[in-house]
C-alpha cells in the first residue's frame, strides 16, 4: 500500500498496489503493521455501508464531537464519489480548509480521516456504495454537521443535473467565523 499525505495533516489517500495476472488481481487494503508504522488507527469497532441510488447524492458534512471522535477509513466498493474532508475545529491552524479525493471502485483508493474532521461525499455515478471502517461507535448526542455549501468552506462540489440531499444535511449551520 502507498500512503499519500494530503494538505490536511493526518488525512491520507491509501492506494493499494495490486498484483495482477490472467485471473484478475489481488491487493492488500489494510495491514495493522503498516497502518501503525504510519501512526494511524488500527482499532476498528464498527463498519458501515452507504448505498446511494443516484448520481448527485450528497451526504455531509458530518463529524462527532469530543470525546466521541471517529477515525474513518472510507473506500468506494461500487460506482464513484468525490470524498471531501474539512477541518471544523476553530482552534486548528487548518480551520475551514478542505481536501477532496475521487474514490472509485476502479481506482480502489481509500481515504483515512482523523477524528474531529468533517466528512462528506457526492456520488458521481448511479449505484455508488461506500464502505466505512470506524474507530468509535456512533453517539447521536455527539453528532455534528456543517452545511455542505458553507461559503466559508467554499467546497468545489461537482456540478450535477440534480443533487439529492437529506433535509438534515440541508439544515446544518455554517461554521463559526
Amino acid at each position: 500500500m502507498r500512503f499519500l499525505s494530503t494538505e490536511l495533516p493526518g488525512v491520507f489517500v491509501i492506494e493499494p498496489e495490486p498484483r495482477a495476472d490472467d485471473r484478475g488481481l489481488f491487493a492488500r487494503t489494510y495491514c495493522r503493521d503498516e497502518f501503525a508504522a504510519h501512526g494511524l488507527c488500527t482499532d476498528w469497532v464498527q463498519c458501515n455501508v452507504s448505498f446511494n441510488t443516484r448520481a448527485g447524492t450528497l451526504r455531509g458534512m458530518h463529524w462527532q464531537s469530543a470525546p466521541h471522535e471517529e477515525v474513518k477509513l472510507v473506500r468506494c466498493t461500487s460506482g464513484a464519489a468525490l470524498d471531501v474532508i474539512a477541518d471544523p475545529r476553530p482552534d486548528s491552524p487548518t480551520y475551514r480548509k478542505w481536501v477532496a479525493v475521487e474514490i472509485t471502485a476502479e481506482n480502489r483508493r481509500a481515504v483515512y480521516i482523523p477524528g474531529g474532521l468533517a466528512h462528506g461525499f457526492q456520488t458521481l455515478a448511479d449505484g455508488t456504495e461506500l464502505f466505512y471502517q470506524m474507530s468509535a461507535f456512533y453517539v447521536a448526542d455527539a453528532a455534528r454537521g456543517a452545511r455542505w455549501d458553507d461559503p466559508a468552506l467554499g467546497i468545489a462540489w461537482p456540478a450535477c443535473a440534480q443533487r439529492v440531499i437529506a433535509p438534515r444535511d440541508l439544515s446544518f449551520p455554517d461554521l463559526p467565523i
